[in-house]
């Protein structure tokens, strides 16, 4: 993990130690967040491998979010949120995704808050995976 991004202490702050990670550019900040995660892909498949689930996003462009609602049942939230992705991709292409995430985050022993599954396409139409 990156020694200059502390992992949240409440589920509210999960969203922006997203955005803060997301913008840095670096991977391992973002793996950080994770751990034992699955992410729900655009074509509605469930991404397990960390690797593959950073490759689902779409990194080195700029991340808006903000939590809309957060509700929690112990060690376990739901976090739903807007979000925006904007900017060039690899091909010169601009680039500009967003959506309304239902994301699940779950505390750990060490009293962070990481993603159990990140949804970031929420009640959206998927393809059959």
């Amino acid at each position: 993990m990156s020694e200059s991004y502390s992992l949240p202490t409440e589920p509210e702050g999960v969203i922006p130690s997203l955005v803060e990670r997301f913008n840095s550019g670096e991977v391992s900040a973002l793996k950080s967040l994770y751990e034992g995660a699955v992410l729900v892909a655009d074509d509605g498949r469930t991404v397990t491998d960390p690797a593959e689930i950073m490759a689902e996003l779409h990194l080195g462009l700029r991340l808006e979010a903000s939590a809309r609602h957060v509700f929690v049942a112990g060690d376990t939230a739901q976090i739903v949120a807007d979000w925006a992705v904007d900017g060039t991709g690899p091909d010169g292409k601009h680039v500009h995704v967003e959506g309304t995430a239902s994301d699940t985050v779950r505390r750990g022993a060490d009293g962070h808050w990481r993603y159990l599954i990140d949804n970031r396409l929420g009640t959206a139409v998927r393809q059959a995976a």
